[in-house]
Order: structure tokens, then C-alpha cells, then sequence
């Protein structure tokens, strides 16, 4: 029996930058909020997280990197705020199209998947109680 179209499987990317750092979804979502608000804290609101996580965040992905991506101005008569770079807009370009090549490249073999996996999930607790 065929999933419904809204349960289609997807690959998710995330890049390893040595010694630890990643960079996924997350942080890149986290940027578009960003671009869309104009404020760190709002973006991280729409994430349903605290300022500080956000802001460690956008630190940690401006260090990933020989340029900034988020360029923040703190509060004042303005308000503060923050906007992308011109770098910041190109990763989060770069990273969308790299999830699409994924996409496309596993495309037969996702739908193969899809086609055979079970309708019942584990994360549905009537089906995943243990036996008593």
C-alpha cells in the first residue's frame, strides 16, 4: 500500500566541518528566519528557541567560515537587529542546491523505499509496546 504524498521520504543533508562543527537544516533554516525577520531574536522565536541558543548559533556559523554570514547590530535608538551578508544569502543558495542534487540523485531509490516501508510506525505508541 502507497504512503500519502505528504509522507514522502527525504534525505537530510548535514556537512561535517572538522574538528566537530555542523552545518544541516538547522542552521540554515535558522539564516532564512533570519533574512526574513531581520532579527536574531525573532528568527529564533519562530524556531522555538531562546535568544542565547540562536545567537550561539549564528557565532558558531560565522566561525565556520572565513566570512561572516549574519551581521548583527545591537540595540539603541534603531533597535538593533540583523541582516545577512552577501556570503550569508550564497550559503544558504549553495546548501538548498545541494539538498535538491541529493534529492534528485536518490530519487529511484527513495521511492523504492517509500513503496515497500510499513504504514504502521514505530512512533505510534500502539504499535510500539513492548509485549508483555
Amino acid at each position: 500500500m502507497a504512503n500519502p504524498p505528504d509522507q514522502t521520504l527525504k534525505p537530510l543533508l548535514k556537512v561535517s566541518f572538522p574538528p566537530g562543527e555542523r552545518l544541516g537544516r538547522g542552521k540554515i533554516e535558522l539564516l532564512e528566519h533570519i533574512r526574513d525577520t531581520g532579527s536574531i531574536s525573532a528568527a529564533g522565536r519562530r524556531m522555538d528557541m531562546s535568544y542565547r541558543r540562536a545567537w550561539l548559533l549564528v557565532d558558531a556559523i560565522n566561525t565556520m567560515f572565513e566570512e561572516p554570514s549574519v551581521e548583527s547590530q545591537r540595540g539603541g535608538k534603531q533597535g538593533g537587529g540583523a541582516q545577512l551578508t552577501e556570503f550569508g544569502e550564497e550559503l544558504i543558495s549553495r546548501f538548498r542546491h545541494m539538498e535538491e542534487i541529493l534529492q534528485n540523485a536518490l530519487a529511484d531509490d527513495l521511492n523504492w523505499l517509500n513503496e515497500h516501508r510499513s504504514t504502521i510506525s514505530a512512533l505510534d505508541p500502539v504499535h510500539s509496546a513492548q509485549p508483555s
